[in-house]
């Protein structure tokens, strides 16, 4: 692993700004078998294009716009079919633009925004089409882990589990006895991850495993890897999402209320037991933070408490977020954002990337959501403190369901999180969750416990997407034009 340079440290810039006009996505289900992988993404591409509120007529319009497609989907096992994102661009009718097929494990849907961006801020293009998908059903579940599985270090990472669950069953160990001081209270934190990203899906029209269940169901449920059960973990899904990305011109010939858009990348080694111990790269809020400067010398200085990044955080989050803030002038994510969708892989990984971005400083992220911050509202079960319930979080997550209760079919799961801020951000979030024909597009009826989910005056949102144990993530950020930080 490197030391950083001056340079290496340096704000990514984006050569002109870049806008995200519109969404689309299909539902999202355990088994499609009624519907073909190309057909999910011609859903989710005429959403975007006909239920944004852009100033084209029709398809054949919007299409004139586009001049570069960027493809995410993860595994070409899963679909028995090579270069996938030929197949779909040729229904699309996009050919013969040029397309790029991108594949960075579980941060395929992140990245592949990442890419479309870079085109967009370097001049390449003026208008891309980024879409992401997954067809995981065509194989059992046991058969499907272990493809995942085998985007691992197979000489390194492998010998720690074979499949990701054990891998993340390791972590939570070692952060349970770390951080968690072996309490039961660690243990109710992850169970209440559980319960409220499974709540929130079920206002959610798109969402493949809605539930209103308790920390009773989630602490009784299977055993996975220990300590994680059933409910700590993601889904594995079938779906498309998309957007599309403009220069600021384009954008506002397109749509009346575009949004900035910033995304910024880190990585980190495959070889989770070979991680070097190294000094913690610090986010602005904790830079001249004294307090927290003591508190990760303890930590991770001389003492060595714990090795930094170790298997108890993830180094290309912080490396992500760190380049993402810095682009967009963010210092504290608690005061500076309205929401964010993270990568819920895990109950274990929600409670990790807490601290990578900064919601909590490290050995912290549980107050995350022991504190109310993790919800819209927080709940009257019971589960919190009375002086607590019905307090507004500062900085909901993962209002979709997040990948445990709505979805990750992996090439899409970037980018249905960042869909999901920016109707959140439009102000239009009802539009695609609340009316009752949407539901009915979907096969279903909506709940008659339905609840608004839509962030009062929501204007700055950012999604993590994220890969393997930290392998690739993304960070992106969206604002609305007039809360853009001046730097």
């Amino acid at each position: 692993m490197i030391k950083f340079s001056e340079r290496q440290l340096a704000t990514p810039k984006q050569m002109r700004p870049v806008y995200l006009v519109a969404a689309g996505q299909s539902d999202f289900k355990k088994t499609y078998p009624e519907k073909k992988t190309e057909e999910l993404c011609v859903e989710a591409f005429r959403m975007m294009a006909l239920e944004n509120k852009l100033k084209v007529d029709g398809i054949q319009e919007l299409k004139r716009y586009i001049h570069t497609c960027y493809y995410g989907h993860f595994a070409d096992h899963f679909g028995d079919q090579l270069l996938g994102e030929a197949v779909i661009h040729d229904r699309l009718g996009l050919e013969p633009l040029g397309n790029c097929g991108v594949k960075t494990g579980g941060a395929t849907g992140g990245s592949t925004l990442w890419m479309a961006a870079n085109a967009i801020a370097s001049g390449y293009s003026d208008c891309a089409l980024a879409m992401g998908w997954e067809r995981m059903d065509e194989v059992d579940t046991w058969t499907g882990n272990h493809y995942i599985a085998t985007a691992a270090d197979k000489d390194y990472e492998t010998e720690l589990g074979h499949i990701y669950t054990g891998y993340y069953a390791l972590m939570a160990q070692r952060y349970w006895k770390t951080f968690g001081k072996s309490s039961p209270a660690f243990r109710r934190t992850m169970s209440k991850i559980a319960v409220k990203n499974r709540g929130y899906a079920c206002s959610n029209p798109f969402a493949q495993a809605p539930a209103r269940i308790t920390v009773k169901d989630v602490e009784s449920s299977p055993i996975v890897a220990d300590p994680l059960r059933f409910y700590d973990a993601c889904l594995m899904s079938v779906g498309a999402s998309c957007v599309l990305l403009c220069d600021e011109a384009t954008a506002y010939k397109l749509s009346a209320n575009p949004l900035r858009f910033y995304v910024a990348a880190g990585s980190h080694t495959l070889r989770t037991a070979d991680r070097r111990h190294m000094e913690i790269p610090l986010l602005p809020a904790e830079r001249d933070n004294a307090a927290v400067k003591r508190a990760y010398k303890a930590l991770y200085g001389k003492e060595k408490t714990e090795r930094y990044p170790g298997f108890t955080g993830f180094l290309a989050a912080r490396m992500a977020a760190y380049y993402a803030y810095g682009m967009t002038g963010i210092v504290d994510p608690c005061k500076d954002l309205d929401l964010v969708e993270l990568h819920d892989a895990f109950t274990i990984s929600d409670i990790q990337t807490y601290e990578d971005i900064g919601l909590r400083p490290y050995g912290s992220g549980p107050d995350y959501v022991e504190s109310g911050d993790a919800y819209l509202t927080v709940p009257k079960d019971g589960s919190f403190p009375a002086k607590l319930a019905g307090k507004r979080g500062r900085v909901p997550s993962n209002l979709s369901g997040g990948l445990i209760g709505c979805m990750h079919a992996v090439g899409a799961t970037g980018i249905m999180q960042v869909a999901e801020l920016f109707w959140q951000l439009q102000n239009r979030w009802s539009y695609f969750h609340e009316r009752p024909e949407m539901w009915k597009r979907f096969g279903k009826e909506k709940p008659k416990d339905f609840v608004n989910l839509q962030v009062p005056n929501a204007k700055r949102g950012l999604a993590i997407s994220h890969a393997g144990v930290g392998s690739h993530v993304t960070c992106s950020i969206l604002m609305h034009p007039s809360a853009v930080i001046k730097k």
